[in-house]
Protein backbone atom coordinates (compact mmCIF):
# COMPACT_ATOMS: atom_id res chain seq x y z
CA UNK A 1 0.00 0.00 0.00
CA UNK A 2 0.92 3.52 -1.00
CA UNK A 3 3.18 5.50 1.61
CA UNK A 4 3.38 8.91 2.34
CA UNK A 5 6.74 11.30 3.69
CA UNK A 6 6.32 13.85 5.07
CA UNK A 7 8.96 17.04 4.45
CA UNK A 8 9.15 19.37 7.39
CA UNK A 9 11.84 21.66 6.28
CA UNK A 10 8.95 24.78 6.00
CA UNK A 11 8.67 23.85 9.82
CA UNK A 12 12.29 24.79 10.16
CA UNK A 13 11.78 27.46 7.57
CA UNK A 14 9.46 29.18 9.99
CA UNK A 15 11.10 29.03 12.92
CA UNK A 16 14.64 30.31 11.33
CA UNK A 17 12.26 33.51 10.18
CA UNK A 18 13.28 34.50 13.90
CA UNK A 19 16.32 32.17 14.50
CA UNK A 20 14.35 31.11 17.33
CA UNK A 21 13.40 27.84 18.96
CA UNK A 22 9.65 27.46 17.45
CA UNK A 23 7.85 25.66 15.62
CA UNK A 24 10.07 22.77 16.70
CA UNK A 25 10.67 19.95 13.35
CA UNK A 26 10.67 17.27 15.81
CA UNK A 27 7.27 18.22 17.06
CA UNK A 28 5.94 18.54 13.95
CA UNK A 29 7.17 14.69 13.17
CA UNK A 30 5.58 13.51 16.09
CA UNK A 31 2.65 15.36 14.72
CA UNK A 32 2.71 13.58 11.15
CA UNK A 33 2.94 10.18 12.61
CA UNK A 34 -0.17 10.50 14.71
CA UNK A 35 -1.77 12.13 11.60
CA UNK A 36 -0.77 8.54 9.70
CA UNK A 37 2.93 9.79 8.08
CA UNK A 38 5.01 6.86 7.22
CA UNK A 39 8.35 8.77 7.02
CA UNK A 40 9.72 12.21 7.12
CA UNK A 41 11.93 13.70 5.24
CA UNK A 42 14.15 16.49 5.90
CA UNK A 43 17.11 18.09 3.60
CA UNK A 44 19.89 19.25 5.49
CA UNK A 45 21.05 21.52 2.88
CA UNK A 46 24.90 23.36 2.33
CA UNK A 47 23.75 26.73 3.40
CA UNK A 48 21.47 25.72 6.33
CA UNK A 49 18.68 28.12 5.25
CA UNK A 50 16.02 25.61 7.21
CA UNK A 51 17.29 22.33 8.67
CA UNK A 52 19.82 22.73 11.21
CA UNK A 53 22.08 19.79 12.05
CA UNK A 54 20.85 19.14 15.08
CA UNK A 55 17.38 18.89 13.93
CA UNK A 56 18.66 15.83 11.94
CA UNK A 57 20.48 14.17 15.23
CA UNK A 58 17.18 14.78 17.39
CA UNK A 59 14.77 13.21 14.38
CA UNK A 60 17.06 10.43 14.73
CA UNK A 61 17.67 9.74 17.88
CA UNK A 62 13.44 10.87 19.19
CA UNK A 63 10.98 9.99 16.09
CA UNK A 64 10.12 6.50 15.82
CA UNK A 65 9.30 7.13 11.93
CA UNK A 66 12.13 6.32 9.04
CA UNK A 67 13.83 9.42 8.09
CA UNK A 68 14.82 9.72 4.44
CA UNK A 69 17.96 12.72 4.67
CA UNK A 70 17.71 14.19 1.18
CA UNK A 71 21.11 15.75 0.39
CA UNK A 72 23.61 16.83 -2.35
CA UNK A 73 26.34 14.14 -3.24
CA UNK A 74 28.82 15.97 -1.03
CA UNK A 75 31.95 15.12 1.14
CA UNK A 76 30.50 16.78 3.99
CA UNK A 77 26.62 15.05 3.91
CA UNK A 78 27.81 11.90 2.98
CA UNK A 79 29.64 11.85 6.24
CA UNK A 80 26.79 12.99 8.10
CA UNK A 81 24.48 10.48 7.13
CA UNK A 82 27.09 7.89 7.44
CA UNK A 83 27.14 8.96 11.21
CA UNK A 84 23.35 9.51 11.71
CA UNK A 85 22.31 6.13 9.54
CA UNK A 86 18.30 7.54 8.19
CA UNK A 87 16.62 4.54 6.78
CA UNK A 88 17.53 6.34 2.91
CA UNK A 89 19.63 9.05 1.64
CA UNK A 90 17.90 10.65 -1.34
CA UNK A 91 20.93 12.30 -3.71
CA UNK A 92 19.68 15.59 -5.10
CA UNK A 93 21.28 18.13 -6.98
CA UNK A 94 21.48 21.43 -4.99
CA UNK A 95 21.95 25.09 -6.24
CA UNK A 96 22.66 28.42 -3.28
CA UNK A 97 20.74 30.59 -5.86
CA UNK A 98 17.81 28.14 -6.09
CA UNK A 99 14.46 28.19 -3.89
CA UNK A 100 13.91 24.57 -4.12
CA UNK A 101 15.25 22.00 -5.89
CA UNK A 102 14.46 22.77 -9.72
CA UNK A 103 15.19 19.04 -11.57
CA UNK A 104 16.45 16.18 -11.23
CA UNK A 105 19.82 14.39 -10.28
CA UNK A 106 21.92 14.46 -13.54
CA UNK A 107 23.31 10.89 -13.10
CA UNK A 108 25.00 9.98 -16.11
CA UNK A 109 26.78 13.58 -16.83
CA UNK A 110 28.10 13.02 -12.77
CA UNK A 111 28.34 9.28 -13.16
CA UNK A 112 32.01 9.35 -11.11
CA UNK A 113 31.50 11.17 -8.13
CA UNK A 114 28.30 9.89 -7.57
CA UNK A 115 29.66 6.33 -7.60
CA UNK A 116 31.36 7.48 -4.52
CA UNK A 117 28.80 8.59 -2.87
CA UNK A 118 26.71 5.97 -3.29
CA UNK A 119 29.38 3.26 -2.14
CA UNK A 120 29.81 4.77 0.65
CA UNK A 121 26.17 5.14 2.11
CA UNK A 122 25.66 1.28 0.95
CA UNK A 123 28.69 0.22 2.61
CA UNK A 124 27.09 2.05 5.63
CA UNK A 125 23.95 0.18 5.37
CA UNK A 126 21.57 3.07 3.97
CA UNK A 127 19.45 2.40 1.35
CA UNK A 128 20.29 4.85 -1.55
CA UNK A 129 17.73 6.88 -3.74
CA UNK A 130 18.22 9.31 -6.12
CA UNK A 131 15.78 12.01 -7.17
CA UNK A 132 15.31 11.94 -10.91
CA UNK A 133 13.56 13.25 -13.80
CA UNK A 134 11.14 10.78 -15.78
CA UNK A 135 14.12 9.89 -18.20
CA UNK A 136 14.58 6.69 -19.00
CA UNK A 137 18.85 7.01 -19.76
CA UNK A 138 18.87 8.70 -16.41
CA UNK A 139 16.97 6.02 -14.50
CA UNK A 140 19.23 3.09 -16.29
CA UNK A 141 22.16 5.09 -15.26
CA UNK A 142 21.25 5.33 -11.75
CA UNK A 143 20.76 1.06 -11.68
CA UNK A 144 24.26 0.73 -12.91
CA UNK A 145 25.29 2.92 -9.94
CA UNK A 146 23.48 1.14 -7.67
CA UNK A 147 21.18 3.46 -6.86
CA UNK A 148 17.75 1.10 -5.15
CA UNK A 149 15.10 3.91 -5.32
CA UNK A 150 14.78 6.59 -7.63
CA UNK A 151 11.73 9.02 -7.22
CA UNK A 152 10.42 10.70 -9.89
CA UNK A 153 10.57 14.57 -10.47
CA UNK A 154 7.17 15.52 -10.57
CA UNK A 155 7.49 19.20 -10.82
CA UNK A 156 6.69 19.02 -14.91
CA UNK A 157 3.27 17.35 -14.04
CA UNK A 158 2.62 19.53 -11.35
CA UNK A 159 2.98 22.87 -13.11
CA UNK A 160 1.40 21.75 -16.29
CA UNK A 161 -1.39 20.94 -14.36
CA UNK A 162 -1.74 23.95 -12.71
CA UNK A 163 -2.11 25.97 -16.11
CA UNK A 164 -4.51 23.31 -17.59
CA UNK A 165 -7.11 24.56 -15.06
CA UNK A 166 -6.27 21.70 -12.85
CA UNK A 167 -7.82 19.24 -15.31
CA UNK A 168 -6.30 15.95 -15.03
CA UNK A 169 -7.70 14.41 -18.60
CA UNK A 170 -6.62 17.47 -19.96
CA UNK A 171 -4.30 16.33 -22.89
CA UNK A 172 -1.43 17.96 -21.54
CA UNK A 173 -1.21 16.96 -18.43
CA UNK A 174 -1.90 13.46 -19.31
CA UNK A 175 0.93 13.33 -21.65
CA UNK A 176 3.12 14.27 -18.25
CA UNK A 177 1.28 11.29 -16.17
CA UNK A 178 2.21 8.99 -18.52
CA UNK A 179 5.56 9.93 -18.74
CA UNK A 180 6.07 9.68 -14.74
CA UNK A 181 3.99 5.60 -15.42
CA UNK A 182 6.90 5.16 -17.69
CA UNK A 183 9.00 6.28 -15.67
CA UNK A 184 8.07 3.80 -13.25
CA UNK A 185 7.75 1.26 -15.27
CA UNK A 186 11.61 1.65 -16.14
CA UNK A 187 12.54 1.67 -12.74
CA UNK A 188 10.39 -1.34 -11.35
CA UNK A 189 11.71 -3.23 -13.94
CA UNK A 190 15.52 -2.44 -13.28
CA UNK A 191 14.52 -4.07 -9.68
CA UNK A 192 14.36 -0.47 -8.29
CA UNK A 193 11.77 1.00 -5.78
CA UNK A 194 9.51 3.68 -7.36
CA UNK A 195 8.86 6.80 -5.96
CA UNK A 196 7.34 9.79 -6.30
CA UNK A 197 7.57 13.05 -4.97
CA UNK A 198 7.57 17.36 -5.88
CA UNK A 199 5.41 19.89 -6.18
CA UNK A 200 2.53 17.85 -5.17
CA UNK A 201 -0.29 19.21 -3.30
CA UNK A 202 -4.25 18.22 -2.29
CA UNK A 203 -5.56 19.47 -5.82
CA UNK A 204 -3.05 17.58 -8.04
CA UNK A 205 -2.01 14.28 -5.74
CA UNK A 206 -4.27 11.76 -6.80
CA UNK A 207 -3.40 10.93 -10.41
CA UNK A 208 0.31 10.42 -9.30
CA UNK A 209 -0.87 7.86 -6.26
CA UNK A 210 -2.71 6.25 -8.16
CA UNK A 211 0.30 4.90 -10.79
CA UNK A 212 0.85 0.92 -10.61
CA UNK A 213 3.75 0.18 -8.29
CA UNK A 214 4.36 3.73 -6.89
CA UNK A 215 5.36 2.86 -3.13
CA UNK A 216 5.73 6.18 -1.66
CA UNK A 217 4.96 10.16 -1.93
CA UNK A 218 6.88 12.59 -0.70
CA UNK A 219 5.05 15.98 0.12
CA UNK A 220 6.13 18.86 2.35
CA UNK A 221 5.24 22.36 1.01
CA UNK A 222 1.69 21.73 0.25
CA UNK A 223 1.88 19.46 4.15
CA UNK A 224 3.63 22.29 5.89
CA UNK A 225 1.34 25.15 4.22
CA UNK A 226 -2.25 23.59 4.87
CA UNK A 227 -0.85 22.74 8.60
CA UNK A 228 -1.03 26.14 9.10
CA UNK A 229 -4.52 26.27 9.12
CA UNK A 230 -5.52 23.45 10.14
CA UNK A 231 -2.80 21.97 12.37
CA UNK A 232 -0.04 18.76 11.16
CA UNK A 233 -1.86 16.28 12.02
CA UNK A 234 -5.11 16.89 10.13
CA UNK A 235 -3.37 17.90 7.15
CA UNK A 236 -1.38 14.72 6.98
CA UNK A 237 -4.50 12.67 7.31
CA UNK A 238 -6.08 14.57 4.59
CA UNK A 239 -3.22 13.87 2.23
CA UNK A 240 -3.11 10.40 3.48
CA UNK A 241 -6.96 10.20 2.89
CA UNK A 242 -6.53 11.28 -1.15
CA UNK A 243 -3.70 8.82 -1.44
CA UNK A 244 -5.44 6.08 -0.76
CA UNK A 245 -8.47 6.84 -2.32
CA UNK A 246 -6.79 7.43 -5.33
CA UNK A 247 -5.66 3.63 -5.04
CA UNK A 248 -8.88 1.85 -5.01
Amino acid sequence: MIELGVNIDHVATLRQARRGIEPDPLWAALEAQLGGADGITVHLREDRRHIQDEDVRRLRAQSPLKLNFEMAATREMVAIACDIKPEMAMLVPEGRQEITTEGGLNVIANRKSLAASIQKLRNAGIAVSAFIDADLKQIKAAAELGVQVCEVHTGPYAAVFQTQGRQADAPAVAKEITKVAKAGEKIMALGMQFNAGHALNYANVQPIAALAGVRELHIGHAIVSRAVIVGMREAVREMKRLMREAQR
